[in-house]
């Protein structure tokens, strides 16, 4: 990532509500980010290996205590160790994670770099904004 790296598609609290710093920047990176081949873009912007937090989770998690049994859950703090290099037309970029001494699979579009000043943080809240978008 270079030190000039274009956040002006973030979203800005303001007294209109939270919008971009330019209400046409959303629109022409929206048209970047569709012709974008995700996987390869983010293998290429990504320094491996990186902590991420899961934040979402498409099952009844957030109504049981099964999340804080099982790894790789919501609320759960992983290292992101790879990446697939296909798109899954359902849970979108797939990551290899680690958790403790266990491995296994998450949709990116789940986690979160918790750490605003980490390297990756802009390159996966930027795919994360994408696909919920998309």
């Amino acid at each position: 990532m270079t030190e000039n790296y274009d956040t002006s598609w973030n979203l800005i609290e303001s007294n209109k509500g939270n919008l971009p710093d330019d209400e046409d920047v959303y629109e022409r990176k929206y048209q970047e980010w569709k012709t974008r081949d995700w996987p390869l873009w983010l293998k290429d912007h990504l320094i491996f290996p990186f902590t991420v937090e899961r934040m979402e989770d498409e099952d009844d998690a957030y109504f049981t205590d099964v999340a804080k049994r099982n790894p790789f859950r919501l609320g759960h703090i992983m290292e992101v160790i790879g990446i697939e290099p296909e798109e899954d037309d359902l849970y979108g970029v797939i990551v290899q994670v680690r958790e403790g001494r266990r491995k296994g699979y998450v949709s990116l579009c789940d986690l979160e770099v918790t750490a605003r000043d980490d390297r990756n943080f802009w390159s996966v809240r930027e795919y994360a904004v994408w696909f919920a978008n998309r």
